[in-house]
């Protein structure tokens, strides 16, 4: 059979040497190479004292905003749960009563919103189906948990609190959302 790339390499069977069944200059030509790794600057970054920078196009833990008013942005139209190519997102959708106006911006709202955050593949599609702006991905790392349970992120998680507002400018001027 012919090869395709027509690039083909003879092997030969030609006896070892004796210093080659001696393994002896390939043992020492990696302890050389070890040696020199031992004086080069370590990559190794000391986490909680000191942070990596990250790129502005980072995607880390998700957020649903609210709007100037402390209302959620929310309405439960399904896109981003549709668009998760890891399916996940869950959610289900209930009608604002009367009284809620200071709580919902609109008629409808997510009453139960779930991230599975052992699944979400960090892929950012979420945030681009969203209509409304409600959901985005912000530069913050995932906090490590030891329970497959408290991976499961509830509205408790991500929603931002009204007090401490979660900016995402640098996230929404990445090329995705421009002000017109």
């Amino acid at each position: 059979m012919q090869s395709l790339s027509n690039k083909s390499k003879v092997v030969s069977d030609k006896p070892m040497t004796f210093m080659e069944r001696l393994y002896l200059p390939a043992v020492f030509g990696g302890m050389w190479i070890t040696f020199k790794h031992l004086f080069k600057k370590h990559n190794t970054i000391k986490f909680p004292e000191k942070q990596r920078i990250f790129a502005p196009v980072y995607r880390g833990q998700h957020v649903l905003k609210r709007d100037e008013k402390g209302r959620e942005n929310c309405t439960a139209c399904g896109l981003c749960a549709v668009a998760c190519p890891a399916e996940a997102i869950t959610m289900t959708s209930a009608e604002r009563k009367k009284g809620e106006e200071h709580l919902y911006r609109e008629e409808k709202y997510a009453s139960m919103y779930e991230i599975n955050m052992l699944r979400c593949i960090f892929c950012g599609l979420c945030e681009e189906a969203c209509p409304k702006e409600a959901i985005f991905l912000t530069d913050r790392l995932v906090p490590t948990e030891f329970e497959r349970k408290d991976f499961i992120y509830g509205k408790d998680k991500l929603v931002e609190s009204k007090e401490n507002p979660i900016d995402i400018s640098l996230r929404q001027h990445t090329g995705k959302r421009t002000e017109k």
